[in-house]
């Protein structure tokens, strides 16, 4: 199966560009607007998955893992940098099967952490976001064994882990229907391969709630040097 990652750096001093980065339901639709076939966003064992990455500065990038390859034409257009940028797609799958139990990487996820529990006042089971730090933490941790990873050790002992980002977003929902409300936090850290197959499954289908709200996409990349 084919796989693709593509990155577009976004305009946010645009005012689609806000819009667009105002409400995870409008950049959902926008990134599903690039693939002109179903199967190109969503496969057996694949899925479309996207994330805003914040700069230290203004700039912000806007990263697609997808079975097809997108066309962002629209993106570049209305919250892009049409006379000086434009999206670049490579191919996924090469990089996917070069990754083996053993190897250590930087990562990049931001998540959607929550747990099940019932309301006070009793009714059906409920989703929950976490909101501290800990309760954030300890989630991703609890995820590492099922997908195929584990967070790697400081010289303290400590996971090598950190937060950059910790939001609550509450955004429409369709017409006439309840707001959502996310809570949401972006790691970083250093992780460890430790089975391939299900490492690679999550890479393509991603961890956690809320994948279709910029959640769930986690990226590598090479360590720094010491």
């Amino acid at each position: 199966m084919d796989m693709f990652l593509t990155r577009l750096r976004l305009n946010p001093a645009r005012r689609d560009a806000r819009k667009l980065l105002g409400s995870p339901q409008v950049m959902h639709a926008a990134v599903l607007a690039g693939f002109p076939r179903p199967q190109d966003q969503i496969q057996p064992h694949a899925r479309t998955l996207w994330r805003l990455d914040h700069g230290t500065d203004t700039r912000v990038t806007l990263y697609v893992v997808s079975p097809g390859k997108p066309d962002l034409t629209h993106l570049v257009e209305q919250a892009g940098w049409p006379t000086a940028d434009t999206w670049r797609t490579k191919p996924y799958r090469p990089f996917l099967d070069t990754l083996e139990p053993g190897q250590r990487w930087a990562f990049r996820l931001t998540a959607n952490p929550v747990r099940n529990g019932r309301p006070a006042q009793g009714g059906d089971t409920q989703r929950y976001g976490h909101v501290t730090v800990d309760h954030q933490i300890q989630w991703l941790l609890n995820r590492q064994q099922r997908n195929g990873f584990a967070i790697a050790a400081q010289g303290d002992g400590r996971p090598n882990l950190a937060l950059h980002r910790r939001q609550t977003l509450t955004f429409a929902h369709g017409r006439g229907r309840r707001p959502v409300t996310l809570a949401t936090a972006t790691f970083g850290g250093v992780l460890t391969i430790e089975d391939g197959g299900p490492f690679r499954a999550m890479l393509m289908t991603g961890i956690g709630h809320a994948r279709a709200y910029g959640c769930g996409l986690l990226t590598l990349a090479p360590l720094s040097p010491p």
